[in-house]
């Protein structure tokens, strides 16, 4: 995505003057797929690294290609979570990546599906850097920026210790981001014209890739994107960036709607606030070296330490960058460059030198009024989550601040080319070696494919379990329906503070139900149960209560059930023969999100139709 002529970037003196040649071109790229493999090398020859949500993506990716098996393409119940009573996860986690994950499972086996995306993840970082860099370097230094994106501390934190794939993902959004609102509309075109420019369109998709990413990702870039926009226009003089901004963000928000509508409507269904409620996900206690007495916060506190490290390391040498690529003049039109070329330099490097100190202010607990302020903003959980931001303009500015002028001689390109090589291979090893986290048994790839051929399932996540249920207490090994005279009776026991475990021998069912797997009456989507029933009493179905679920026995629709503490489904029976059917339901939040997206999709598809008629020529 580069500018156009008109609305480039003026270049600096170290650019070329001439078109390089084919080869040449190639070279980057080729140079950046080289970066990502050395950033993944551990992934090649130690395995798979269990990171903090390596499982959760893993069952995501299980779970969603179990769900295209059965014809539902955008599922939104995760059966394998809380051993076989489901959770939806789909819902609330946004789709990009566990579709990705198992559509890389279709043709991987699954050992290789966390390396490979991994590497996707890891390249596009670098290729989405290089291009933002593009605009105002060389080709060799915009590569280099590319190549420290991606081998940068907090990318290979959060491909190793993390493996948070979504977040990842923001490595290639946030550039992207930044790239089409620092781009600057045709001076000659119409107010219209200028506003709904092709830039400005692709910002509205870059807009919901964020969104269906990773939500965190999705609001740093919202966020990030006004305040670009702003600055721009304050820059500039004119209220274009901020018009094209909310343009692309309305866009943006109404393509992904048929993920955000639901997963905002129906977040009163779940425990949600799980997700920030914990101590170690609180905004206050994860500010820079933060340290904490409550021996509850001890693992969460060498986490923060390391990445504190990390944090301080990046904005180190961001400042650093830009202060020694301001010295060097590196950011200076070409000579004989007119006022305009020095405004449209201005405007697209003072947004990216603020940066680092926006997000080094956020790191403090100064900024708290702002993380009270700003909506969704303390979704975020950890101030250092922001580093996926800084990543492209330190890359960008160390880029600037140790490559040769385009008058250098080729040894020093080369010197220096060599240099940041094995500078890179050897932070590459060690943070690997830092950051790697190894699986254990039951942890491991095969362990996990084995367990999910077995139907055992898996532990659940806290912030989808229903209201006022507990995750702790479903029981593994239960029957697909259990019939009891106690709606609230307790299934499953073991020694304190383990998962409980169901067996027959406990005899806490009067009767049990199962369905064959090959009968075609228990699926992703519906539940189907016939059998005689000795005794009025309740079905306790292997099944989390959620109110997508729609329950009916010998044809009448049941509503208001029976709660329990472990938030399975109890449903009251008549004694005698009885069918019981659970089917997922389309609720009408997800109509709406789906004609939203709809809806945006034509209109950017007309938008874009309109585009390229005005850029027919004429005659005259």
């Amino acid at each position: 995505m580069s500018l156009d002529s008109s609305s480039r970037v003026p270049q600096v003196s170290n650019l070329k003057p001439r078109k390089p040649p084919i080869w040449t071109r190639l070279t980057g790229p080729a140079i950046l797929l080289m970066a990502a493999g050395v950033a993944c090398a551990a992934l090649v020859w130690r395995g798979n690294s269990c990171g903090h949500d390596f499982d959760f993506h893993l069952v995501s990716w299980f779970d969603c290609l179990g769900s295209w098996q059965h014809g539902i393409l955008y599922p939104h119940w995760a059966p394998s979570a809380n051993y076989g009573a489901g959770e939806p996860r789909f819902i609330f986690y946004p789709p990009l990546t566990w579709m990705l994950g198992a559509a890389l499972g279709l043709i991987l086996k699954w050992q290789f599906v966390g390396k490979v995306l991994t590497f996707l993840l890891l390249a596009a970082t670098g290729f989405a850097t290089r291009a933002l860099a593009r605009q105002a370097l060389t080709d060799g230094a915009a590569t280099l920026a590319g190549c420290v994106a991606l081998l940068s501390g907090y990318a290979l934190f959060s491909a190793y210790e993390r493996s948070a794939f979504g977040e990842l993902s923001g490595g290639f959004w946030i550039p992207l981001l930044l790239l089409l609102i620092l781009q600057e509309s045709n001076q000659s075109a119409s107010f219209l014209h200028r506003v709904l420019s092709r830039s400005t369109l692709a910002l509205a998709l870059v807009v919901a890739g964020s969104w269906l990413s990773n939500a965190p990702v999705g609001v740093m870039a919202c966020y990030l994107l006004a305040a670009v926009a702003l600055v721009s226009a304050i820059l500039r003089k004119s209220l274009i960036p901020m018009v094209r901004a909310a343009v692309a963000a309305t866009l943006g928000l109404g393509l992904s709607a048929i993920y955000l509508v639901p997963a905002a409507i129906e977040q009163r269904w779940v425990d949600i606030r799980q997700a920030t409620s914990d101590p170690g996900e609180l905004i206050e206690n994860s500010w820079l070296f933060g340290r904490h007495a409550s021996l509850a916060l001890q693992q969460h506190d060498m986490e923060l330490m390391r990445v504190s490290l990390i944090a301080v390391s990046m904005l180190t040498v961001a400042v650093l960058g830009l202060l020694i690529a301001g010295l060097r003049r590196i950011f200076a039109p070409a000579s004989g460059g007119s006022e305009t070329d020095r405004a449209r330099l201005r405007a697209w490097l003072i947004p990216l030198a603020l940066i680092p100190f926006a997000i080094l202010f956020l790191q403090f607990r100064t900024s708290l009024p702002i993380w009270n302020l700003l909506p969704k903003l303390r979704f975020l959980q950890f101030p250092w989550r922001w580093l996926v931001v800084l990543q492209g303009p330190m890359a960008i500015f160390f880029a600037a601040a140790v490559w040769p002028r385009a008058s250098a001689r080729t040894w020093r390109r080369v010197g220096i080319a060599g240099a940041c090589g094995v500078v890179f291979v050897g932070l590459s090893f060690l943070s690997e070696n830092a950051f790697f986290q190894e699986c254990d048994d039951e942890d491991n790839v095969f362990a996990m494919a084995d367990v999910y051929r077995t139907g055992a399932g898996f532990a659940g996540t806290d912030e989808y379990a229903p209201l006022a249920a507990d995750n702790s207490l479903v029981a593994t090994g239960l029957p697909l329906a259990c019939l009891v005279s106690d709606p609230t009776a307790r299934l499953g026991s073991g020694p304190e503070n383990t998962v409980p475990a169901w067996y027959p021998e406990q005899k806490t069912c009067d009767a049990t139900f199962s369905v064959p797997a090959d009968s075609g009456q228990g699926s992703f989507d519906h539940l189907r149960i016939a059998g005689l029933i000795s005794h009025p009493g309740y079905l306790v179905l292997r099944l989390r209560a959620y109110p997508a679920w729609r329950v009916t026995v010998n044809g009448q629709p049941l509503a208001n059930l029976p709660s329990r503490d472990d938030g399975l489904m109890a449903v009251p029976v008549p004694a005698g023969l009885v069918n019981l059917a659970a089917d997922w339901t389309t609720t009408g939040d997800v109509r709406v999100g789906r004609w939203i997206t709809a809806v945006s999709v034509l209109l950017l598809a007309v938008l874009f139709l309109m585009q390229r008629r005005f850029k027919r020529p004429r005659l005259s």
